[in-house]
């Protein structure tokens, strides 16, 4: 009797009403995560292109979890798919008294990219803001390695078509650039197509009546959030010393701490006295420069700088969410990584205030694989100077968040400025190069940081400007007064993307409010001459419509993808601080279409970022020339390798004569072929590009290794147009 009794008591709960059962079923919040590397977003359902990656983590982490659909399977909470379909996951989520809750997720994968797509007609492919100007490229090319006469493309009416629903939303007819010229620059005969009335948000592509189509893009008001995310944590996959743990950096990216071990950064011997144990400096910390694991005081004071430029023109962009190690402790994650950048600083200076010049690290793939000895460098005072600026505006930035667990932090950073500087000034010569067999330092680093008497002196003026916004004290703006002449912008008529270097720190001086009214008058005025001349790459260019991918620089070299970046940063630096006689509206479509060429409104139709099609780019960089991510390693190739380099890296893009094979080739090694590869070689200056990271002695250094300071660049010009 009693069995029956619990029996019949049971049934009776299960045909209960559910406000007299004991047991209810949970609530269950939905997260996804693209790539793996992203931060956590709190909904349902995804549009990605085929192959993309992406993590479910519903909530809450207690319980039991069942999976089926899009791949998943077995109990575990995180599940991690591959899509190559539009499919629904189900989660069947129980609780401790046994209730379950079903949540879906959704996803729709939009098909592998046709084989013209993105051949003739260029887009942005991560997408337009909703109500800004968006034009198409079209091409067809003449000269260059795809210059073939039976491939020649003649446009047609275009329409812009819906992906999801293949509705057609608008359709018109391009007009010509330039009354049909070839460009000189790209090889290409080019049109545009304006489809800015479209502002509804959904994903896009163009087709004439040809068959001829554009890559996907998206229409929506942040459509880069999650390109600035990848961005930005670029800096911290080039951190050493640092793990890469699954959670932060992906299952594919996730790595040990590099570089700590015996005779490594924690014991750093002076590279001029390598068996002396008692040079030994804890050295640890800072970030790989590039391709190459070496770490270079001036420069990473230069990232250290531009990473809290950027935060403090666009403060409500840098959230605490990036998903690095420091998230979610209160403070904006790119002050996080500045700050790694700073306390690595700390560690270089020496008692007297000098700064340490150079770490040299071989580095490996993975990193953590590397065990060779580190070296530094003696200080030097172009490094010093270059500290000195980081520290200062270190503790101007940091010290503005008002948080009391960084009050000693920033009390610290003003007393090593003004102790760098002090140094500095009274050692205004000191040299020291790096990997010069003339001074005994072969294989110390691989690029020369060390400058000139000029280098030093506007070295010695942004520490000067830096310095003064954090004090006020009137002899840092004397030194400013007393040199901004000797900048590019006033020495030598020079305003542009290759110039942008000491032009930025200049107008930020004359923006402070104790600056001297003549001198920042004059910083003003001859920025604004200089981006308005009709001859020069700024305005004149635009006016001109000189370059057909609206991305004016003057030639193409090493970097020129960093150029272009910091040429569309000259547009929202006179729009920032309110001295553009142009419009806002032509302030940013000026700055803006850098960032289209940077996503593919260039001749190759390439998003010169890495491994970006889980992001929404169809065509996007598959290798870099990178110590980590080689040629021949589980990283070598988003498309074809098991991993392919981290997403977010912006590649050093077309160098035009710049790039060449080892100069005892085609005899000095069979890997030289029989020729130098076409492309890059011998192209047009914007063709001159090669998706490859072949090392010696095909050299793809030149076109395909990526840069701290690139990065920078780029993350300054993104900014702008996120939300």
């Amino acid at each position: 009797m009693k069995i029956k009794k619990v029996l019949l008591l049971a049934l009776a709960a299960l045909n209960a009403p559910a406000w007299g059962q004991t047991c209810q079923p949970s609530a269950v919040s939905p997260y996804l995560n693209i790539n793996g590397t992203t931060a956590w977003a709190g909904k349902s359902s995804a549009s990605l292109n085929t192959g993309a990656t992406v993590v479910l983590g519903p909530q809450p982490t207690s319980g039991t979890w069942s999976w089926s659909g899009c791949g998943t399977s077995g109990s575990s909470r995180e599940q991690t798919v591959k899509l190559t379909a539009s499919c629904t996951a189900t989660a069947t989520y129980t609780n401790s008294c046994g209730a379950n809750t079903v949540q879906q997720y959704n996803f729709t994968v939009w098909p592998a990219m046709a084989s013209n797509a993105g051949k003739y007609i260029m887009v942005d492919q991560f997408g337009y803001q909703t109500n800004a100007k968006k034009l198409a490229v079209l091409r067809t090319p003449h000269t260059g390695f795809d210059g073939s006469s039976s491939n020649l493309f003649w446009p047609q009416q275009l329409s812009v078509v819906n992906s999801a629903t293949g509705t057609t939303v608008y359709s018109f007819w391009p007009t010509e650039w330039n009354n049909q010229a070839t460009d000189a620059s790209s090889g290409d005969q080019v049109w545009y197509f304006d489809f800015s009335s479209v502002t509804t948000p959904g994903t896009y592509e163009i087709v004439d009546t040809g068959g001829q189509r554009s890559a996907r893009f998206e229409i929506g008001d942040n459509v880069y959030r999650n390109v600035l995310i990848q961005a930005v944590r670029m800096f911290y996959y080039q951190r050493i010393g640092q793990a890469k743990t699954a959670s932060n950096a992906g299952s594919k990216w996730a790595d040990g701490a590099s570089n700590l071990g015996s005779g490594q950064d924690p014991q750093a011997r002076r590279f001029l006295d390598k068996n002396n144990a008692s040079t030994g400096r804890d050295l640890r910390g800072g970030w790989a420069d590039a391709g190459d694991y070496n770490k270079y005081t001036s420069w990473a004071a230069g990232y250290t700088q531009e990473l809290m430029d950027a935060y403090v023109q666009n403060p409500t962009v840098f959230t605490d969410d990036f998903n690095i190690p420091e998230s979610y402790n209160g403070i904006p994650d790119i002050l996080d990584e500045a700050k790694w950048g700073l306390d690595w600083l700390k560690r270089m200076q020496n008692s007297d205030g000098s700064v340490l010049s150079i770490v040299g690290v071989s580095g490996a793939s993975p990193p953590s694989a590397d065990s060779s000895p580190s070296y530094y460098g003696d200080a030097s005072t172009s490094a010093t100077l270059a500290a000195a600026a980081a520290f200062a505006e270190g503790a101007k930035v940091l010290g503005s968040l008002n948080n009391s667990s960084l009050t000693s932090y920033v009390s610290d950073l003003l007393t090593r400025a003004q102790n760098a500087y002090t140094w500095a000034a009274n050692n205004p010569s000191v040299v020291f190069q790096n990997n010069a067999s003339a001074n005994g330092t072969s294989g110390l680093g691989v690029g020369q940081q060390e400058t000139d008497d000029n280098g030093r002196i506007t070295l010695r003026m942004v520490a000067a400007i830096k310095l003064f916004a954090a004090t006020g004290t009137t002899a840092y703006r004397d030194y400013v007064d007393a040199n901004y002449t000797t900048a590019q912008m006033f020495k030598n008529w020079s305003l542009s993307g290759f110039s942008a270097g000491d032009a930025r720190p200049l107008m930020y001086y004359a923006s402070l409010s104790g600056a001297t009214t003549s001198v920042a008058s004059a910083i003003h005025q001859r920025y604004s001459d200089l981006m308005n001349r009709s001859d020069y790459d700024n305005w004149g260019a635009i006016d001109a419509q000189r370059d057909p991918y609206r991305a004016q620089i003057g030639s193409y070299t090493w970097a020129s993808n960093a150029t272009k970046a910091n040429a569309g940063t000259l547009f929202t630096e006179e729009g920032y601080y309110g001295i553009s006689t142009h419009t806002s509206d032509q302030v940013k479509n000026a700055a803006v279409d850098y960032l289209h060429y940077l996503h593919g409104v260039n001749p190759l139709g390439k998003v010169y970022l890495t491994n970006m099609n889980s992001f929404g780019a169809e065509n996007s960089t598959n290798q870099i020339w990178h110590t980590w991510f080689s040629d021949g390693s589980a990283w070598d190739d988003a498309k074809n390798s098991l991993y392919g380099p981290a997403p977010g890296y912006l590649v050093g893009g077309p160098a035009g004569s710049q790039y060449g094979w080892d100069s005892g080739c085609p005899s000095v090694s069979s890997a030289c072929g029989s020729a130098q590869p076409a492309p890059p070689y011998g192209q047009p200056g914007q063709k001159s590009y090669l998706d490859f990271n072949t090392g010696w002695p095909l050299n793809s250094w030149s076109v395909a290794e990526p840069s701290n300071g690139y990065q920078v660049a780029y993350i300054r010009l993104l900014a702008r147009f996120v939300q």
